[in-house]
């Protein structure tokens, strides 16, 4: 049998004669991102869950103060995403939610992702727009973005105060979905004391609560993040959940048989990673471990596709970079854990857990 010349497709065609639909779809792809943007932003998602019944573009329209053309543009679109159904009516076309549309993209939903596709349009989004300027000069975007010095990852996160609440409810809608899939990923019930590194708005220190009944978790975190957590995150009858604060580079960390980094040790090099779990190391105690909570990549790095873009954003947004579960051990092995397991977990983060001898 003859062998395909270069250029030609499967089926025999020369490259130049196919049709490029996945290349057109990669082009277009940011269209469908801003159109489920604004969509959250009109907030069409709430009217429709409000209503309890299918609404006209015009109702539609009026509720969320917008044009009747482009209302009605915007929901054909999101009809064609599956994101809205249709109800012909009398010569006129009504919309409703579908049920994902309902469960993930209204406020009041308790898992919705609201938050986090506002902070992927205001944040996200900008940052990536400076991507070949990341990629040039290998560090993060967020002078050009923002006009705020980069120099201190966090100082540029945090930049005002309403930008903190953003990423917090970015992080609370993260592990409302994932959070009880990576806190049961490994048996934690040994572990009674446990301490959160970045535990931002203490979404996932709930999940552990709710997932062992007889542990308590400590909260460590900037103490501008940990007054936010407190006033909007956490109320007082979490009596389980405390906080502490600090800088987890530089002060005394409290002590416990578990430390929980999620979503941390990608925001940095592996010189400051192992530098952390040192320190981490140094406090657990005898018999403890050490929870890292991240997006792995194939050992080849050849996918998952979804964690290649997030290692693209680490390098927009921060000073990191996203791993293997090898490379992870490896991290863990320099700061002197061992015994180093990872869990998939099938959605977006996975688990990887390493021992302190007793």
């Amino acid at each position: 049998m003859a062998e395909h010349q270069e250029g030609a497709s499967s089926e025999g065609k020369p490259a130049a004669a196919m049709y490029p639909r996945k290349i057109l779809e990669y082009m277009e792809g940011f269209l469908i991102s801003k159109t489920v943007f604004s969509s959250c932003e009109l907030g069409v998602f709430d009217v429709l869950l409000a209503s309890e019944r299918p609404l006209s573009a015009e109702e539609i329209s009026q509720a969320i103060g917008a044009s009747l053309d482009g209302t009605e543009r915007l929901l054909a679109a999101c009809a064609g995403l599956q994101l809205l159904n249709t109800h012909p009516d009398n010569g006129q076309v009504c919309y409703s939610n579908t049920e994902q549309a309902s469960v993930y993209l209204t406020r009041s939903s308790p898992v919705s992702l609201y938050q986090s596709i506002q902070y992927s349009s205001r944040t996200i989004y900008l940052c990536w727009h400076y991507l070949t300027d990341a990629v040039r000069e290998g560090k993060n975007q967020y002078e050009k973005a923002f006009g705020v010095s980069s120099n201190d990852l966090f100082q540029a996160l945090y930049r005002s105060d309403e930008e903190m609440v953003k990423f917090m409810q970015l992080m609370n809608s993260i592990w409302n979905i994932c959070g009880k899939d990576v806190v049961t990923a490994f048996d934690l019930s040994p572990f009674k004391i446990i301490c959160d590194l970045g535990g931002c708005s203490g979404a996932l220190a709930k999940q552990c609560t709710s997932a062992y009944p007889e542990c308590t978790v400590t909260i460590f975190d900037l103490p501008k993040v940990v007054c936010t957590s407190r006033e909007h995150f956490v109320t007082e009858a979490n009596q389980r959940i405390t906080f502490h604060e600090g800088d987890f580079f530089k002060d005394p960390l409290p002590e416990a048989d578990l430390y929980i980094l999620a979503r941390i040790l990608h925001d940095w090099t592996d010189e400051r990673c192992i530098a952390l779990l040192t320190r981490v190391y140094n406090e657990c105690k005898p018999g403890g471990a050490v929870l890292l909570v991240e997006a792995l990549l194939h050992e080849d790095g050849s996918g998952p596709v979804t964690v290649q873009l997030y290692s693209l954003n680490m390098l927009v947004q921060t000073e990191g970079r996203e791993r293997t579960a090898a490379q992870y051990a490896a991290l863990l092995t320099a700061a002197g854990f061992i015994g180093t397991q990872h869990r998939l977990t099938g959605k977006i983060y996975d688990a990887v857990l390493g021992h302190k001898e007793t």
